[in-house]
């Protein structure tokens, strides 16, 4: 799918649904998005590991410490040369360490081609991400929108969405993540940035 232009999905999503044009208005269009280069998709990925149900900050100590072991450079065999206990030793789990470690396996037998997945489908890139062990739904959105550059992944199963959404739109209780399913079907084509601005409406009323 082209990745539309963030003027134009800005002002689609805008009319599509009234609730966010002061937002769009406020922000301004989307970032634009790219496909990250195929040397650091394993990184993201590994990323995504550490980040589960963590908070942020605690999760960015964690991570830093895991670049570190891979001497700045995550990749498959840097990984696997650390091994589970001085990857449990930088403060990962058991079960974020195995993870890591299958993940690693997996990339370098192909089971996980990374370098195959610009060109392949959201669902082929999903079902290929979620077969590895620790990874689920959730972290094959966030490498879809954020790696591969994907403009039309719609991440239900993601907190932040789901309160920015009720946020725009009123509603006492967050929505939960099957009623907002469907409702992202009219902005087809533009969910990701759909879920972006939810994002920025958590920011900013975070910020007052």
């Amino acid at each position: 799918m082209p990745r539309p232009d963030p003027a134009t999905a800005a002002r689609t999503i805008g009319r599509v649904d009234p609730a966010f044009r002061a937002l769009v208005r406020r922000v301004g269009p989307p970032p634009r998005r790219r496909a990250a280069p195929v040397a650091a998709r394993f990184a993201s990925l590994t990323r995504s590991v550490t980040y589960q149900l963590l908070a942020t900050k605690a999760a960015a100590t964690i991570h830093a410490r895991v670049v570190a072991l891979c001497e700045d450079e995550v990749t498959p065999e840097r990984i696997l040369a650390a091994g589970h206990d001085h990857l449990r030793a930088v403060g990962l789990s058991h079960a974020k360490a195995a993870a890591m470690l299958d993940l690693a396996e997996r990339t370098l037998d192909g089971r996980l081609a990374l370098a195959r997945h610009g060109a392949m489908s959201d669902a082929d890139v999903t079902r290929e991400v979620v077969a590895a062990r620790g990874l689920g739904v959730w972290s094959a959105h966030m490498y879809l929108m954020q790696t591969l550059g994907r403009p039309d992944v719609w991440p239900t199963g993601d907190f932040g969405v789901r309160h920015g959404w009720s946020l725009l739109h009123g509603l006492d209780e967050p929505v939960t993540e099957r009623a907002l399913r469907p409702l992202g079907d009219p902005f087809a084509g533009v969910r990701s940035e759909v879920a972006w601005y939810c994002w920025r409406a958590v920011e900013l009323e975070r910020a007052r």
